[in-house]
């Protein structure tokens, strides 16, 4: 049975990032709220165009925890850095995983090649949420390449990379602390595909650009997300453009969320911890 379209919803919100980061919000503003955890946010930034530049633009020293970033690059390039010792930057292709869990700080600015040139750039940055049990386990990081993410083929002018979760008996290149999927798919203009998701997991799909069906419901232009119902077992994608879309389903986390700003907890008391430790240095500093 086929899981059901519960909504179509464009972004709730647009604004900037930083001076890098011109993004739409399509989570939590479009207004899916609960229905979609354990995905807590999903920015999608440009695409836009930067010039020339001898300073990286983007996004100053700034803390997060109890949960994780995933960064996937479509067009340009991100530089990363963080109080763990973490750096690296990620090109067209790669996803930068980081799981912030009980405090770090991190930078994030556009590759130091791609501020020099100036060019088109595309990200999507998505928020995850962590168990009770391991919001204050040690922070951890994943910088996962595109060589490093398998793709499963899904008919002809169709095909999902599986960053995360597992599609046909192919599993995704992420670890993560509880079940989830994120396929990254590409669907030429009359291809058609149908993904099998787990029953009881909140699922989406969400169009970064292109047009298509998403069980018979119609998605077109660019940043809009469908909301399927947690029950049925698969969802059927046909393209009439050349699309690019996530698919994202997850296992829910039936506990309380209390969130602020860059930390996402379970209680106002466990807030007010995080932001004291942070103020005291005890999630690190970048030197």
């Amino acid at each position: 049975m086929s899981k059901k379209v519960l909504g179509v919803y464009g972004a709730g919100s647009n604004h900037w990032v930083g001076d890098g980061f011109p993004v739409r919000n399509l989570i939590p503003s479009s207004g899916v709220g609960d229905a979609i955890n354990p995905f807590l946010m999903l920015d999608y930034a440009g695409p836009a165009t930067f010039p020339p530049s001898n300073k990286a633009r983007g996004v100053e020293e700034h803390p997060h925890r109890g949960f994780e970033t995933v960064t996937i690059a479509y067009q340009g390039s991100v530089d990363h850095r963080d109080s763990g010792g973490n750096k690296g930057t990620i090109h067209p292709g790669d996803v930068q995983w980081m799981t912030a869990a009980s405090g770090v700080v991190h930078e994030e600015k556009h590759g130091q090649a791609f501020t020099e040139a100036g060019g088109t750039f595309e990200m999507v940055q998505l928020w995850v949420n962590l168990p009770k049990a391991w919001k204050m386990s040690p922070p951890k990081y994943q910088e996962i390449l595109n060589a490093k993410i398998p793709v499963v083929a899904l008919g002809d002018g169709a095909s999902a990379r599986v960053i995360a979760g597992e599609l046909l008996g192919t599993k995704g290149a992420a670890t993560t602390f509880t079940p989830i999927n994120v396929f990254d798919m590409k669907l030429l203009s009359g291809s058609t595909a149908t993904v099998p998701l787990p029953v009881g997991h909140n699922s989406s799909v969400v169009l970064l650009r292109g047009e298509v069906t998403v069980n018979g419901k119609v998605l077109q232009g660019e940043a809009q997300i469908a909301l399927l119902s947690p029950q049925g077992d698969s969802v059927t994608i046909a393209a009439q453009a050349e699309s690019t879309l996530l698919i994202l389903s997850g296992e829910p986390i039936d506990e309380p969320v209390a969130s602020y700003g860059p930390f996402v907890m379970n209680t106002r008391e466990e807030l007010v911890q995080a932001m004291e430790d942070f103020r005291a240095g005890k999630m690190g500093r970048l030197p």
